[in-house]
């Protein structure tokens, strides 16, 4: 095939709900009548959490439910799927948000052949990849399409790099995938030992780089191939369609290549039966049969698992939170089915999100695909105020400009400078897990004492860190930004977007809130409930609590968490203060378990890690650090810990 057809009509994601409207009543318009097209479109929109019990062709009815422009949801259930639709157009970072391939999956099902955009995700776009979804940012294709012409593949293959090309001609990635790993060899020592100056994690993909037959990967950035990861890790969401795709390519009867490298997780649905997740429709037979199907999966292949606590809700941990805890290393390379894997990134290894088509490849293969990124040096200076935490100062980086505007996406932001010395690992994991909503593909700190103090205490690993574990002198950044610690104060994210950040001093209103929530791969680490516990003991001991008309819930990121607080003797300051306390889940931020708002009024002040529409209920999610939420669900609206004790009198 040389060309392709796209009979169908074109779907412009117009700003203007009635330009919406107006095509699913049957109107076709141009390009310069839908304008302006909404930019930064989630994966929380395209398919929203509750969809994400369908990974067959039932999907294809929920492609972009959960669109928002101007407060209204113009596109109902199968819209675009009874409209007739083959091309839709975007805006600006279409794809922003989660790794969930259901989103392109949903398009795919629904009839669409090619998005056309002005820019897109680094993870969404390798995940169309990978499914045989074209993307495009050339919108001169629009008007060819209009006048019925049959496009040659190569046009919709300009601007690719030649992995993306030879996947997007082979139709995706499962069949090009078995094709070409028999071939695959790992790179020679003498071809990544040169002398040329590189950053950390170009080091760490070519320890891990394979060449495919005779073609040997340059391992320059810009240029992509195939790594075989230490690591391999997936979650329940993901299970059930990794699952289908494989036996129903290659049938029931598979081999997992190193499966002592791969790890499962049950971490997302151990809180889905309570009613708050239920409230619009029940979502449970749906959850069980993604329950039932990954159980199935991993006890068939014999995979290591951690799943749900025995006799009570809850489960082992978080996933990429585990991961950090248990398994990885410095210098190694991991990949995950969740957008943010990058939190391992605090110890000093290259961690990144990958699909469910790409996981269900790296079962079979070992291997996974990845373009060399360029590093982007964020360079951390000055003493960190005594109540900022690592969330404000990421919340302040996604404000900056440079990443506002998408100058990350799908590069790696290398954490460095005389501050990096006062974060824990702990709080390092809050920068790596948040490039994630940078749009970028990984973070990474350079190992150093911290990390091995840490290996030692967390899991009595006398780790040495060797030479090569650095970026060198002279090596080449995209980017550096500069960010002044002791400048800084308690931030906030308002609703919309992680990168809406404000100065808390600067909110300028009384924002009331019903929901303060403190949890998640984000927020859930020890040194979270640390801040958390130090407002809270200071509420319980002036006479406060939470008011009658707030919900504070706490939930712990990992079952070890949960054991530090209780020989900690938190357990009393949050009980004290009315707080409900969850065990570890993604609960309320992956909107499956208590937290999640019920109606569009509703307003929550939450310590996770994305804001986008629809992301923890219906109702407006503002960030914010673990201190801020707890003096928050304290005072009934959004302060920080200081305002809250001038409020009474400390």
């Amino acid at each position: 095939m040389t060309s392709i057809d796209f009979p169908g009509r074109i779907l412009f994601l117009s700003d203007d709900p009635e330009k919406l409207a107006r095509q699913f009543r049957g109107e076709d318009l141009n390009p310069d009548t839908a304008r302006p097209f909404r930019n930064d479109i989630s994966t929380d929109e395209i398919t929203p959490i509750p969809t994400l019990v369908h990974y067959d062709d039932k999907i294809a009815r929920f492609a972009h439910v959960g669109f928002e422009t101007q407060n209204e949801t113009p596109i109902k259930e199968a819209a675009i799927l009874d409209g007739g639709f083959s091309v839709i157009v975007g805006g600006n970072r279409y794809g922003k948000g989660s790794s969930r391939e259901h989103s392109p999956l949903a398009e795919v099902r629904a009839g669409i052949k090619l998005i056309v955009a002005d820019g897109f995700e680094r993870l969404y776009r390798q995940n169309a990849d990978n499914l045989g979804l074209f993307t495009s940012t050339d919108f001169g294709l629009i008007a060819r399409i209009r006048a019925g012409e049959a496009i040659p593949i190569e046009d919709l293959l300009y601007g690719r790099d030649p992995q993306a090309q030879d996947i997007l001609r082979a139709g995706g990635l499962l069949g090009y995938g078995r094709t070409i790993a028999p071939t695959a060899k790992p790179v020679l020592e003498e071809r990544w030992m040169n002398g040329e100056p590189k950053t950390l994690v170009e080091k760490i993909i070519a320890r891990h780089a394979v060449d495919i037959g005779e073609t040997e990967w340059a391992l320059s950035p810009g240029s992509a191939g195939f790594v075989r990861p230490a690591w391999r890790y997936f979650h329940d969401i993901y299970t059930a369609m990794c699952g289908h795709m494989l036996e129903e390519r290659y049938g029931e009867d598979l081999t997992f290549t190193d499966p002592e490298t791969v790890v499962s997780f049950e971490d997302h649905y151990s809180y889905a039966h309570r009613p708050e997740v239920n409230a619009k429709a029940d979502r449970m037979p749906g959850i069980r049969r993604m329950s039932d199907g990954h159980r199935a999966f991993v006890g068939k292949y014999g995979l290591n698992d951690h799943g749900y606590l025995k006799g009570e809700e809850g489960s082992e941990g978080i996933s990429h939170a585990m991961m950090t805890e248990h398994y990885v290393l410095p210098g190694q390379l991991a990949a995950g089915t969740d957008s943010h894997t990058p939190h391992c990134g605090a110890l000093g290894c290259l961690a990144y999100g990958i699909g469910s088509t790409e996981m269900s490849n790296a079962l079979v293969t070992g291997l996974t695909r990845i373009k060399v990124p360029e590093t982007v040096r964020v360079e951390l200076s000055g003493d960190i105020p005594a109540g900022v935490m690592a969330k404000d100062i990421v919340l302040h980086l996604l404000a900056d400009p440079f990443v506002r505007d998408g100058g990350g996406i799908g590069c790696v932001f290398e954490f460095s400078g005389p501050a990096v010395a006062q974060l824990s690992t702990d709080e390092r994991a809050t920068f790596t897990n948040m490039t994630a909503e940078m749009g970028g593909l990984s973070g990474i700190f350079i190992p150093d004492e911290e990390t091995r103090r840490f290996l030692k205490a967390r899991r009595g690993i006398d780790f040495e860190i060797e030479t090569w574990m650095k970026s060198d002198e002279g090596a080449s950044y995209a980017h550096v930004i500069e960010i002044d610690c002791a400048s800084l104060t308690p931030m906030l994210a308002s609703p919309g977007d992680p990168g809406n950040g404000l100065r808390l001093a600067d909110l300028g209103e009384t924002v009331s809130v019903d929901i303060a929530y403190g949890g998640s791969c984000t927020a859930g680490k020890r040194e979270d409930f640390d801040g958390y516990h130090e407002v809270l003991e200071w509420a319980a001991g002036a006479g406060l609590k939470v008011p009658p008309s707030v919900k504070l819930y706490l939930q712990f990121g990992t079952t070890a968490v949960r054991d530090y607080c209780e020989a900690r003797g938190y357990m009393s300051a949050f009980e004290k203060v009315g707080a409900e306390i969850l065990q570890p889940a993604c609960g309320a931020c992956a909107g499956c378990g208590p937290g999640l708002s019920l109606n569009p009024d509703q307003v929550t002040v939450s310590a996770i890690n994305r804001n986008f529409p629809g992301r923890s209920g219906p109702g407006k999610v503002w960030l914010a650090s673990p201190k801020t939420v707890a003096a928050s669900a304290i005072a009934g609206r959004i302060v920080s810990f200081d305002d809250l004790k001038m409020q009474h009198g400390a």
